[in-house]
């Protein structure tokens, strides 16, 4: 599963593809939700191109955006607040 939703709020797998044309939601692949990132995997620029990716996406502050793991590898678990936004989400790729 690509998500695991808490009390109030939310953690995503996510399959981090750098050196992408452009930021966006590319869908579900695997057990992951692939995300493209236009800047490269070097140090820690796709990482916070990633944070800042999801605060505008979902409306949520950067300093609310946190990584259980994986901050060096291309699959992450990224915890999140649960909202509106987020919920969308998840309803639209189930």
């Amino acid at each position: 599963m690509w998500f695991e939703k808490k009390d109030n709020y939310v953690i995503f797998y996510i399959k981090a593809q750098p050196n992408s044309s452009q930021n966006k939601i590319a869908g579900i692949y695997g057990d992951s939700l692939k995300i493209n990132i236009k800047a490269p995997a070097v140090e820690g620029a796709a990482n916070k191109e990633l944070i800042k990716f999801l605060s505008k996406t979902f409306k949520i502050a950067k300093s609310e955006i946190e990584f259980i793991s994986g901050k060096t590898s291309k699959r992450k678990a990224v915890k999140l607040p649960l909202n509106e936004k987020v919920e969308e989400l998840i309803v639209s790729l189930k």
